[in-house]
């Protein structure tokens, strides 16, 4: 077929490395830039393919999210914004390490395997960041793209989380207009509607400020700023003009470091936010009057969010089941607190956002965040129409309408497709608005436990097998009854491992009532890991 003979001659453009294999994992394919141009070229060709088998458009994203600006990655996202299919992420992984004397043969594997029509029209989204590597590699994936017949709809310096907004508009006015001044329009026409009733805020509390971890988030919330009609008022720092991307910036950075932005002066108990790199992680924090940093991760906003709609859902009579997803990371304090003070149903899933995505699915209202600030709030279509129809109800009392009212406009400042760190900013700066509270008072709610995250290095992870949501080892034989014993030693104590999903580490996450107890307890785990699971280098060392 003359559309294979172009693919050879393509690929030829784009050569694999000898020797290379890379793994595609939770967030794709991700690693040095130099080593990802054959990766970008077959990530386009399976893109096609993807399309042609779902007869609907895919997304590509090129993007590292909040590693250095040196790496590069790709994923690929299905038709309703989602992350593509476990089975396709296998066929992604040997696409893009077959030798490329091998590579028409991996194709049309996949091809047969899948059935796929290829007469079928194609077509890709593809967006990037803005990592100087962004611009060639998302031509590579074009080329791919072009090479199997498809059409492209890029190469885009597009905010990344418009293109699973996008793909869910492609099918209809699902959410809005698929363009991405319909992205702004719609989210902050939502927002204002949502805090218009809002008793009196000052200027001051309707300022933030936020760390845009010279990224293309930073670059949107410009564009989308004259959208808020000074409703809320950024002050937009490390916006891309001179600094690095992710460099002593970004959510990642003040999460690890638990401190602001490098050269950011903050005020005590101002409000401030940052994005990762690629906008689809955020975290809050203040520093108080003595000048100590406090952070407000995932588990809060999940709090805050999922606190806010129960209460919401209550006073409008709805009888909606709401959860709220967690991974094993969440904080032992927030899982306490939602369960036994906010009666909500709390489910446990294995660590990455498709995992969480999946789960909150089986909910009328599910909210998912990631400890690291990822995550979203989905609502099912019968939920929706529930809640729109009491909406337009015009014999309920007014307590009830103007629950549902409230209801409906958060539903539309929530981007459902996907972490989302401006929709997240918006709704997060709206349920402060409507509730009158201080980053402060949001802060109280519960005090985290202490915690503290090691990783021991290890001849080869896949020693470490996991179950009960990765909060249990089974795998190597002893080492989850070491942990037992361990964990007897402390008060309010837990602790699991892991194994990384990309390198040769094993995970420790410990939580005490101290962090002097914490930091003993990650020790001691680490220890029962290097010397149960093949660790390599020195032992690890005591953090006192």
């Amino acid at each position: 077929m003359a559309q294979f003979q172009e693919v050879l001659k393509q690929s030829a453009l784009h050569p694999k490395p000898a020797g290379l294999v890379l793994q595609y994992g939770t967030s794709g394919f991700r690693t040095n830039a130099k080593q990802l141009d054959h990766i970008m070229f077959r990530m386009g060709l399976l893109a096609t393919l993807r399309s042609k088998k779902t007869k609907a458009t895919i997304g590509v994203m090129v993007t590292a999210s909040h590693n250095p600006e040196e790496d590069n990655g790709v994923k690929l996202i299905d038709p309703m914004g989602e992350m593509v299919t476990q089975d396709w992420e296998e066929h992604a992984t040997q696409l893009a390490n077959a030798d490329q004397e091998d590579l028409l043969t991996a194709l049309k594997n996949i091809i047969e395997k899948e059935a796929i029509n290829m007469s079928q029209e194609a077509n890709v989204f593809v967006g990037k960041d803005t990592r100087s590597s962004s611009a060639s590699l998302s031509q590579a994936v074009l080329d791919g793209v072009s090479a199997l017949g498809g059409h492209s709809k890029g190469k885009r310096s597009g905010y990344l989380k418009d293109i699973p907004y996008m793909l869910c508009n492609v099918l209809g006015p699902y959410y809005g207009l698929a363009t991405v001044e319909g992205y702004y329009t719609k989210f902050c026409q939502a927002f204002i509607q949502l805090t218009k009733n809002t008793s009196n805020r000052t200027d001051d509390q309707k300022h933030l400020c936020l760390d845009g971890a010279n990224g293309i988030g930073a670059l949107k919330v410009r564009e989308m700023e004259s959208h808020l009609k000074k409703e809320l008022q950024i002050s937009l720092n490390n916006d891309g003009s001179k600094g690095r991307l992710n460099h002593q910036c970004g959510a990642d950075y003040v999460k690890v470091q638990q401190k602001p932005p490098t050269g950011i002066k903050i005020n005590p108990g101002e409000r401030c936010c940052s994005f990762d790199g690629d906008a689809d992680r955020i975290v809050y924090y203040y520093t108080d009057s003595e000048g100590t940093f406090h952070l407000l991760d995932g588990d809060k906003m999940a709090t805050l969010i999922s606190t806010f709609l129960k209460e919401l859902l209550t006073q409008a009579g709805l009888d909606l089941k709401i959860a709220v997803v967690q991974t094993a990371y969440a904080n032992g304090s927030s899982t306490h607190y939602l369960e036994n003070t906010m009666k909500v149903l709390v489910r446990c899933t294995k660590t990455g956002v498709k995992h969480l995505h999946h789960v909150a699915q089986e909910f009328d209202v599910g909210v998912y965040f990631e400890a690291n600030g990822h995550g979203t709030v989905l609502f099912s279509k019968a939920a929706e129409e529930k809640i729109q129809q009491l909406a337009e109800d015009t014999n309920v009392n007014d307590k009830r309408k103007k629950a549902a009212l409230l209801l409906r406009n958060t539903i539309n400042v929530i981007n459902q497709t996907v972490g989302d760190a401006i929709s997240d900013m918006l709704l997060i700066e709206a349920i402060l608005a409507i509730k009158g509270m201080t980053i402060q008072q949001w802060d109280t709610i519960y005090t985290d436990l202490p915690n503290r995250q090691l990783k021991v290095k290890v001849a080869d992870r896949r020693v470490i097998d996991t179950t009960d949501a990765e909060r249990r080892a089974v795998t190597p034989a002893g080492l989850q009854e070491a942990i037992d014993n361990l964990v007897k030693k402390y008060r309010q104590a837990r602790s699991f491992v892991r194994p990384s999903g990309t390198e040769d580490v094993v995970r420790v996450y410990a939580e005490a009532d101290t962090q002097e107890s914490a930091d003993a307890l990650a020790h001691e785990v680490s220890l029962a890991v290097y010397r149960l699971a093949g660790g390599v280098g020195d032992e690890p060392k005591p953090l006192h």
